[in-house]
């Protein structure tokens, strides 16, 4: 089932999360998933499912990988609840609504569960349910969650109303600050940031849902949902023999990378290692490539500064040739500095917080033969980001979109702001991987 919203706002993700946890308690097995890009809001879904993050994304993915792509992710689990992005019909722009939440419901023949921030309004509820129900019948809307009660007077008032548009009223939430997760700059803050706090508040959540939102009655929504005809998507790489190590950031500071990437990986015969910037001093042992993914190194900016001993190990490690793959935050550790605090100082480049920041799709085109893609290819991604980064003079960009050049590409880097999920581009997890094979060969020969 897909948990949408008539906008940002209403707690889409608190519900959804809440409901991840609270099904997972009543003995469910539960995978989650994110319609678009993002990649904070499935953080919390791997906290509350135990399970990893995943996304649906049809620019992103292709619309013909979507249902494989749930057929993977939800592979071992008896429900998948997937968390819509911004209005239930808002998608990419001038688009028409494609990408959007209800693009993925159609493409998965999903119901959907209306979440309704109801603090402001009382019986108007009602008329937003019945315009969503009826704006497009392709569509099925199978109940509504009301958010953010102030009584129960104010939920009679709204329940009476709702009975009227014949969409039925699966739960009823009262406001609860204590299960609100802080924002920022770019939206919520990574569960990774804050893991701790998260993993305590994960059961007042999943109670908290569970309180007030008729889990039989959203189940039987979920058994309503037909069957899915295709494949389940699989990792295409069956590549044998010795398997070196690729050192991917994690921890506070690099929390986004998608979950396919790593499995593409591999199956494409490397072993992901996890190194946390942070706190770790060396690169693990038989390391032959880096992957360093997504996050807010601009937060700890100071922290990534001050190990000195795992910067200078990257460095020195791109300067031997070791194949490197950088997106956003990998982009900013790479430059010479951020923020005036001194990073690994590969990219004749500095990178500094702004005012303003980058979002959205990007229809994007390779510039030169990197380690990542050859000249000439072209991919789907997104940017999200609100840091710019200075580069040198002569140096050549690694995409290219519009009148925009972003990034940098050799024959052993690619740096850049852009997201690409590779399930959408496995050639692109093949090739790095190829790369990090052949640097670990000849250095075994050598």
């Amino acid at each position: 089932m897909v948990i949408a919203a008539p906008g940002s706002g209403h707690g889409k993700t608190t519900v959804a999360a809440g409901l991840m946890a609270a099904l997972r308690a009543a003995g469910h097995r539960v995978s989650g998933h994110k319609v678009g890009p993002d990649f904070i809001d499935p953080g919390y879904h791997a906290l509350a499912t135990g399970r990893p993050a995943r996304n649906l994304d049809p620019f992103l993915q292709g619309e013909q990988r979507l249902v494989p792509l749930l057929h993977h992710g939800s592979q071992g689990a008896d429900l998948a609840v997937i968390e819509g992005v911004m209005g239930l019909f808002d998608g990419a722009l001038g688009t028409e609504g494609y990408a959007s939440t209800a693009h993925v419901a159609r493409l998965l023949d999903a119901p959907v569960v209306l979440v309704v921030d109801a603090s402001a309004a009382s019986r108007s509820v009602a008329a937003t349910v019945l315009g969503f129900a009826s704006y497009d019948t392709r569509v099925r809307l199978a109940g509504v969650i009301l958010n953010k009660l102030g009584s129960q007077r104010h939920e009679d008032e709204i329940a009476s109303a709702l009975e009227a548009t014949g969409v039925p009223l699966l739960g009823a939430l009262r406001r609860n600050e204590n299960v609100h997760a802080p924002s920022r700059h770019l939206g919520l803050v990574p569960a990774a940031e804050r893991a701790a706090d998260s993993r305590r508040a994960l059961p007042e959540l999943a109670g908290w849902v569970a309180a007030g939102v008729d889990l039989e009655a959203v189940v039987r929504v979920a058994r309503g949902a037909p069957r899915l005809p295709g494949p389940m998507w699989t990792p295409p790489g069956q590549v044998t023999g010795p398997r070196p190590v690729v050192a991917a950031a994690a921890g506070p500071a690099f929390t986004f990378r998608y979950t396919e990437n790593v499995e593409l990986l591999a199956s494409y015969g490397v072993d992901v290692v996890d190194v946390d910037p942070l706190r770790e001093t060396e690169l693990p042992e038989g390391c032959a490539g880096l992957y360093f993914g997504g996050g807010f190194p601009e937060v700890h900016a100071a922290e990534l500064s001050a190990n000195r001993a795992l910067r200078e190990q990257v460095a020195a490690a791109v300067a031997r040739g070791m194949p490197v793959s950088a997106e956003c935050a990998g982009l900013l550790y790479l430059c010479r500095s951020l923020d005036g605090r001194s990073m690994a100082g590969v990219l004749p480049a500095t990178a500094a917080m702004t005012r303003r920041g980058k979002l959205g799709y990007r229809t994007a085109v390779s510039l030169s033969d990197s380690v990542v893609a050859p000249a000439g290819v072209r991919v789907t991604g997104h940017e999200f980001h609100r840091t710019e980064v200075t580069p040198g003079h002569g140096e050549i960009p690694a995409w290219g979109w519009d009148r925009a050049r972003d990034g940098f590409a050799s024959a052993s880097l690619h740096a850049s702001y852009l997201h690409v999920h590779w399930a959408g581009y496995p050639e692109l997890a093949e090739r790095f991987a190829g790369h990090v094979r052949a640097f670990a060969s000849a250095r075994s020969r050598g």
